[in-house]
Parts: C-alpha cells; sequence; structure tokens
C-alpha cells in the first residue's frame, strides 16, 4: 500500500472509540497510552490489539524551527517513505503538527479472539471499571494504524491546547511578576 492509499483509508475507518480522559502535561512530556484495535487480515473474525504509548514533548508557545520527529511509526518499512516524504505528505494536505517530537512505543500486539465490535465491548468495559484516565481506545485499519495513532493523538493535542495555553500564559506572567 502506498503512504497516499495508506492515509485516505486511515481517515476513513479510524474511530475514536474513548479519547483520554486526562489532559496532556503542560509543563512537561505526557506519555500517552493506547489500545488500538483492528480487523485481523490473517484469522478472519478475530481482531489484533496493539498496546502501546506515544510520548509527546511539552508544548510551548513559540515553537522550534526545526520540522516534528514521528519515531517509532514504522513508516520507512510499512509505507517505504521516510520522515521527509512523510512531512511533505502531511504538509501538501494541510496538516501540521506542533514542532516536537512524537515517540511511539509498541508495548504489545496480541489477538484478541472474537469479532471487532466484541473487542470494543470488552476493552472499554475494562477501561471503565478500572476507572482509567490516560488510556485512549481506538479503532483503524491494520495496515495503516501508524496514521489512526497520529490522528488519536492529534485529537489529544487539540483538546489540550486551550488549557496549555492558558497555563503558559499564567507561568509568564508569575515569571514576569504580573499576576493575572
Amino acid at each position: 500500500m502506498n503512504i497516499q492509499d495508506g492515509w485516505e483509508k486511515a481517515l476513513k475507518h479510524t474511530k475514536i472509540i474513548r479519547p483520554r480522559p486526562k489532559d496532556l502535561l503542560t509543563f512537561e512530556s505526557t506519555e500517552v497510552p493506547y489500545i488500538f484495535l483492528s480487523e485481523s487480515s490473517v484469522n478472519l473474525g478475530d481482531t489484533v490489539v496493539r498496546k502501546g504509548h506515544v510520548t509527546v514533548e511539552k508544548p510551548a508557545i513559540i515553537l522550534p524551527s526545526n520540522m516534528p520527529q514521528f519515531d517509532g511509526f514504522d513508516f520507512e518499512k510499512e509505507f517505504r517513505s521516510g520522515q521527509d516524504m512523510l512531512l511533505n505528505f502531511l504538509l501538501v494536505r494541510g496538516i501540521s503538527f506542533p514542532s516536537l517530537k512524537y515517540n511511539n512505543k509498541t508495548h504489545s500486539i496480541d489477538v484478541y479472539e472474537g469479532h471487532l465490535e466484541k473487542a470494543i465491548g470488552y476493552y472499554s468495559d475494562k477501561l471503565q471499571q478500572g476507572e482509567d484516565v490516560t488510556n485512549g481506545l481506538v479503532t483503524g485499519p491494520e495496515d495503516s494504524w501508524q496514521f489512526s495513532i497520529l490522528i488519536f493523538i492529534a485529537t489529544q493535542i487539540v483538546r489540550s491546547a486551550d488549557t496549555d495555553i492558558k497555563r503558559l500564559l499564567e507561568k509568564f506572567r508569575e515569571e514576569q511578576g504580573n499576576p493575572s
């Protein structure tokens, strides 16, 4: 699959079942754990369960001039495209990420014996019962999981942006001796 097809497939089929309820941290890096579910292309009727986390660097009002870095997403291996091609691909489509580092670490890839809807119910219940406020639950295509995870991370960044800006401005005013 080429990068364009992978992107379009992820856009069409990614669903954020349960966003991370907890905001991203404003003054330090945040680990955003996720559970990613997809229909298995090998064992029809089963679900592939990918557990991992993306480390999102702390936000900044003045962004560094370098481009964002995406580590651990395996774009080179699965889409035969390097970091520069990925950034150009996203930029041409009007998509930009803050100039930060996004580091994906996959902890496990397992198979849930049951169809996707059953797996969604199982993991939703498990997160709810454990009162888990850090994990997100996402579904999408198995062969373009990277884009689905980036879509999930982008939604988390947008959700936290307003609070981050307020906290950064408050800290700046305090440092300048001008309380709000």
